[in-house]
């Protein structure tokens, strides 16, 4: 009975009823999922890098590490020591998008998981470390990555979200 009054076509409709649902009530939830990002708390970890700040501007970054050891419109190199390098990279209108400084020994000035996310977190059996915390209200991420071995890399990587 229900197929006589629905009919070949009408199979079709129903089909793409279902799908439509589907994909309208996955729209109406995402916005759910991205408010519980959005509630996460920023005040307690890294904010800048030396005094370098996302959204600073070539020249004041200049002005206050100095000269680049390598530098273009896009990107300036740095190297702090032997064991200390940053690379602050640039958008198209000379603000800075990305600061990523590597540590290359263990040391007094390698910085915590926790001084730079607010928090500890476990390491690994091989002793490293990886945690990315994003930020989509204050419009960032911030990860820390420290490999295992005994001479660990330690990378803290503060980025705009694009």
């Amino acid at each position: 009975m229900i197929r006589l009054m629905i009919g070949p076509r009408g199979w079709v409709r129903v089909f793409m009823m279902i799908i439509m649902g589907t994909a309208l009530t996955s729209l109406f939830s995402l916005p759910v999922v991205q408010s519980q990002h959005k509630s996460e708390d920023d005040s307690s970890v890294l904010h800048d890098y030396r005094g370098i700040q996302l959204g600073m501007l070539a020249n004041d970054v200049r002005k206050k590490l100095g000269e680049p050891k390598d530098k273009s419109d896009q990107q300036d190199f740095y190297l702090f020591g032997e064991s200390e390098t940053a690379q602050i990279v640039y958008d198209k209108t000379g603000k800075v998008v990305t600061i990523s400084a590597d540590f290359l020994t263990a040391g007094a000035s390698v910085p915590t998981c926790k001084q730079v996310l607010g928090a500890d977190v476990e390491a690994k059996a091989d002793g490293s470390v990886y945690k990315m915390v994003r930020f989509p209200k204050a419009g960032y991420w911030l990860s820390y990555n420290r490999t295992g071995g005994a001479s660990p890399l330690t990378t803290v990587t503060l980025q705009k979200i694009q």
